[in-house]
């Protein structure tokens, strides 16, 4: 048995460092004849946090799992729940066809920048001719990270480096109401990945890299990739029994195989081409079926010019435009051959002999 190696984590809170932290979410003048009333919501969050209570409301998990008599999350069993409805509905030939488009972009006209990003514009033009062809569009902006009142993607907390089994399918390590970590948009997410057929991810380049909304979402997608669909087969989260499946023989299982996938990369300087080959190895790994050479776009707007005149320069680049209409073209053309079984017997059967 390998060791569970410890020695890292922060010390907890003393009550006065837990005080100051709670109390900034009430720091608005109009909650002041609260007062009273905010010190005793304290006083309760302090006794959870002292108990550790991470999922205060739980149920037998009941037939299907290792331990049946195990309490889980209520909140874990619904987006479980929702999860296999997604992909009942996937599974079903009789039902729609359905493109899930992502815009990666932090920025919206409805907080700071106060102007609408350059990949909402693009993702616009891909919906157009998706719902030409008759498809489904389900859009998720990543921008409301940004600006919605309580959205969250909470970070990837790397249980998959300790042992995948601790890995759970969908991810269990939030909400963990002890730290106030809730209002996880992944629960819904999780839901939207696998009720599409196909992804088309459209996406500016932020530092050489992925903006942080979209690395939030990719990196919680782990779970998708070889995850543990039971979490009562580790007791919740012991590490020591995660580490005794996965010496015994895991087989990584791929949640999302089998879709296809489309990608617009942007950018104005330096990045488009790694940016775009870091998401196409992604989603290549995950066992998604790209849509052929004109379903992976990378290109620059404005080239080393101004930031200012950049939705100019978007607006007279015709060939972009087209460029991103095609991406579309080609990712409503897979999902028809996808969905037919075409594209499938073009992809060797073969066994993995690294399943990791």
């Amino acid at each position: 048995m390998t060791d569970v190696r410890k020695g890292q984590a922060p010390a907890r809170l003393g009550r006065v460092a837990f005080s100051a932290r709670f109390r900034e979410a009430w720091l608005d003048p109009a909650f002041r004849n609260e007062d009273q009333s905010i010190a005793r919501l304290e006083e309760i969050a302090w006794e959870i946090y002292l108990v550790g209570r991470k999922s205060p409301i739980t149920r037998k998990a009941g037939p299907g799992y290792v331990d049946p008599e195990f309490d889980l999350s209520v909140e874990w069993l619904a987006a479980k729940e929702s999860i296999d409805q997604a992909q009942r509905q996937w599974s079903d030939h009789g039902s729609p066809s359905r493109v899930l488009l992502i815009c990666g972009s932090a920025r919206n006209d409805g907080t700071c920048p106060g102007e609408i990003s350059k990949s909402f514009r693009l993702l616009e033009l891909a919906r157009e001719v998706l719902e030409q062809a008759e498809i489904q569009v389900d859009v998720l902006d990543l921008s409301h990270l940004t600006s919605e009142y309580g959205r969250n993607i909470h970070p990837c907390k790397g249980c998959v480096s300790t042992a995948m089994p601790l890995c759970h399918w969908p991810c269990s390590c939030y909400p963990n109401h002890t730290l106030n970590q809730t209002n996880d948009w992944m629960a819904e997410i999780y839901q939207r990945w696998t009720a599409a057929h196909a992804v088309i991810i459209v996406t500016p380049v932020y530092w050489y890299q992925s903006p942080s909304p979209l690395k939030l979402m990719i990196d919680r997608l782990v779970c998708a990739d070889g995850g543990n669909p039971d979490p009562t087969s580790t007791s919740g989260k012991i590490a020591s029994k995660a580490k005794e499946l996965e010496m015994a023989g895991w087989d990584y299982p791929k949640h999302l195989a089998g879709r296809a996938y489309g990608l617009i990369v942007h950018g104005d300087v330096a990045g488009v081409e790694d940016a775009r080959r870091a998401l196409s190895d992604w989603l290549d790994w995950m066992g998604f079926i790209d849509a052929g050479t004109p379903s992976r776009l990378e290109r620059y707007i404005g080239y080393y010019e101004p930031y200012a005149t950049s939705h100019e320069t978007l607006d007279n680049d015709a060939a972009m435009q087209e460029e991103t209409r095609n991406v579309a073209r080609a990712v409503a053309k897979a999902v028809v051959e996808l969905r037919a079984g075409r594209l499938q017997a073009v992809q060797p059967v073969l066994s993995r002999p690294r399943p990791k």
